[in-house]
């Protein structure tokens, strides 16, 4: 292995990292208990709260100044 590592402290390194994020992973969806359900219906537009309503309220072209 590069580093003069051998095999073994790196699949230990290897495991135990892989392990570690894993347990992370779990730790935090345990804590923020996220809602991973897949609605049948789709939202109509304007319901889904991560659209960006300032996009479709704006009707204009955006003006560019001529130097």
């Amino acid at each position: 292995m590069p580093g003069g590592v051998p095999w073994s402290a790196y699949l230990k390194m290897l495991s135990s990292s892989l392990l570690a994020m894993c347990a992370g992973a779990q730790v935090v969806h345990w804590y923020y208990q996220p809602d991973l359900t897949i609605p049948e219906i789709p939202p109509k537009p304007g319901e889904l709260k991560t659209e960006l309503l300032g996009l479709k309220e704006r009707h204009h072209k955006p003006q560019v100044s001529q130097q």
